[in-house]
């Protein structure tokens, strides 16, 4: 592969190995050759083989395994991640401002794949979403907490578009924010009834078919949200 003007040689090699794993169609967990054969393949040295599986270990691209060998990663979404964690706990202000752009994309996002996804939603659906506000009902009345019942929702929510991404997405944007949102102390939530009203909200205009109600629905519980953080 040739190396590109100003390209590191570090990274140059990391292209290759990413297009060889490409060119010879590896799924995640097939093993990746030796060092050795990356080494004939590329001409290049052993630490320089080293050192480019190491940066494409921390993306998650490959999985080094000690004493077994190296395989093709998951290529999930743990380093975009970490690295929207570090820049909102890194930035020079509060952090509100940062939490807030990430709501707001995670808002645009969903509110976007609603109106997708509204066309599709069977009532056996509806039903299972129901079933699941209806859990996050009596986790509150008996004092327990239900984010991951939350997440449940959203994720479900979604489901019947059949994209393996959007979860993916989601569960990226919503791990970023309790992440920070627990690291910088966290506000008071609002009540569990107020919860499970905001998305029993969406469900409702979601069975009269009402989109555009189901959209201003998902606005208000957004607005909840941020209004919650500002708090922090």
């Amino acid at each position: 592969m040739p190396r590109m003007p100003g390209e590191p040689r570090n990274s140059r090699i990391q292209r290759a190995v990413v297009q060889l794993i490409l060119d010879r169609r590896l799924r995640p967990g097939a093993p990746l050759p030796t060092e050795a054969e990356l080494m004939d393949a590329l001409r290049v040295s052993r630490n320089s083989v080293r050192e480019a599986l190491k940066a494409l270990q921390a993306l998650d691209i490959i999985e080094i395994r000690h004493g077994h060998g190296t395989y093709v990663g998951q290529a999930s979404l743990t380093p975009l991640i970490d690295a929207l964690t570090f820049r909102t706990l890194a930035r020079h202000d509060d952090g509100t401002a940062a939490l807030a752009e990430l709501l707001q994309v995670r808002e645009v996002l969903e509110e976007g794949l609603l109106r997708r996804v509204a066309q599709t939603l069977t009532d056996v659906e509806l039903d299972r979403l129901d079933a699941v506000l209806d859990r996050m009902a009596a986790a509150g009345r008996a004092g327990r907490p239900f984010a991951e019942l939350d997440r449940q929702f959203h994720e479900l929510l979604y489901a019947p578009l059949g994209n393996a991404l959007v979860p993916q997405l989601l569960g990226a944007f919503w791990t970023v924010f309790h992440r920070v949102d627990g690291a910088r102390g966290g506000a008071d939530a609002p009540s569990p009834e107020l919860t499970v009203h905001r998305h029993r909200a969406i469900i409702t205009a979601l069975r009269a078919r009402d989109v555009e109600g189901a959209q201003r629905a998902m606005a208000i519980h957004f607005r909840g949200i941020g209004a919650r953080a500002a708090r922090t």
